[in-house]
């Protein structure tokens, strides 16, 4: 078998040591540098500087270094260190994040191809400074400093793609962005289910026969509880489904800063019967299972484009979403045909278009979701990114020897 020499992966998060002196890491990273590792089919070094880790994270889990399925470097993407930490690269899959920019004129210089991973477009990163809790001057400084980081960014793309690297795109908000800048361009919809966990056409079928039977949509949403990704309108949403006569019941799945308020305001308004918090679930043994045989629609008011894995996890359970209109999700549903779309921070009208919905429309829109979930499995996925790498890898190397043929150093 070809040597497909080293792959180096920069990921846009620290690692911090854990109470027992191992390293502290998601689950779900971990779960894909284990695939970037069976299908590379060569080494892999993952470098990361020290830091507080991944914000936000729900599953994390400690491991001692020297049980980690591939090599771990922590070094300051920018230290002298670096040079060292890259020779040898086949090619390095950096993020597109402020400290990792500078990176590409080091690669540049390495002759290593660079391939940027990019996930937060210029729109949903001023989104999400809309919705932070920080003063108007604080606001403006951060907006003009992520005018200036796109500015980087968009030039760094440009650059990587002049020395035969490329990018990959998370959801269509960045692929639109760059891929008029660079060849090699990879839209990809980030997941972790397997092919082996999705729902299949009988589930469907039992879920739209309870539907019918029993007359009650069963609506859920699963996540972080913060305004950021709209979870404080889904009880007005609820509301006025009730006042709208519709039955139906909508579970909340995940817990954060806002889940207080909203039990009140759910105990308030004489929802308890129709809304359930069920806390935070494990992913694959019970979130999974349960919105895909106990979940008709998703509910889903993300104020902004990033490019959630809410999305293609949730079809791959067989389930249609019907949410605001984000950059994100809009492309979600361009490619699926799937899900229906709404005007941003209108909860009364996400109500009224779920209350529309009829059985047959639902199951239509099910097949269709899982159709596109089938075509973008977590293997399907890190296999396409991972053909994408090695042809860079390759055509540097044929480069490389034309080079050496020529007598050219």
């Amino acid at each position: 078998m070809r040597d497909v020499g080293r792959l180096t992966i920069l990921p846009a998060f620290g690692v911090r040591k854990g109470a027992r002196a191992g390293i502290v890491l998601a689950r779900k990273f971990l779960a894909g540098v284990e695939e970037y590792v069976r299908q590379w089919g060569g080494p892999v070094r993952v470098v990361v500087e020290e830091g507080a880790g991944q914000a936000g994270n729900m599953d994390e889990v400690e491991i001692a270094e020297e049980e980690l399925p591939f090599e771990l470097k922590v070094a300051r993407y920018d230290g002298p260190e670096m040079r060292r930490t890259l020779e040898g690269s086949a090619v390095a899959l950096l993020a597109l994040h402020y400290r990792q920019l500078s990176l590409c004129e080091l690669c540049a210089s390495m002759s290593i191809p660079a391939v940027y991973v990019s996930e937060y477009s210029l729109r949903t990163q001023l989104q999400m400074l809309a919705v932070s809790r920080v003063n108007p001057v604080v606001r403006l400084r951060r907006t003009i400093w992520l005018l200036s980081i796109e500015r980087q960014a968009r030039r760094v793309v440009r650059k990587a793609a002049e020395k035969g690297g490329g990018v990959q795109c998370n959801g269509t908000p960045t692929y639109e962005a760059y891929r008029g800048i660079a060849k090699e361009s990879l839209l990809y919809f980030d997941t972790r289910v397997r092919e082996k966990i999705l729902a299949d056409e009988a589930t469907l079928e039992r879920r739209t026969k309870r539907l019918r039977e029993k007359g009650i949509l069963r609506l859920a949403y699963s996540g972080r509880l913060m305004a950021m990704k709209g979870a404080d309108h889904l009880v007005p949403v609820a509301k006025e489904l009730k006042r709208r006569g519709v039955k139906f019941s909508l579970a909340i799945c995940g817990g954060g800063e806002l889940e207080a308020g909203m039990r009140k305001e759910v105990a308030a308004m004489g929802l308890s019967r129709e809304v359930v918090f069920k806390g935070v679930m494990d992913f694959e043994r019970e979130l999974l299972p349960f919105v895909r045989d106990e979940v008709d629609v998703f509910v889903c008011c993300h104020r902004q484009g990033d490019p959630s894995c809410t999305y293609l996890e949730t079809m791959s359970c067989g389930v249609p979403i019907a949410g605001y209109d984000n950059e994100a999700f809009r492309g979600v549903v361009a490619h699926s045909a799937a899900g229906w779309l709404t005007a941003m921070n209108r909860p009364a009208e996400l109500a009224a278009r779920i209350a529309k919905l009829n059985t047959a429309e639902i199951l239509e829109h099910a097949r269709r979701a899982l159709s596109f979930a089938r075509e973008h499995t977590f293997e399907k996925t890190f296999g396409r990114r991972v053909e994408q790498l090695k042809r860079i890898a390759e055509r540097s190397r044929a480069t490389e020897r034309v080079y050496t043929f020529s007598g050219i150093s």
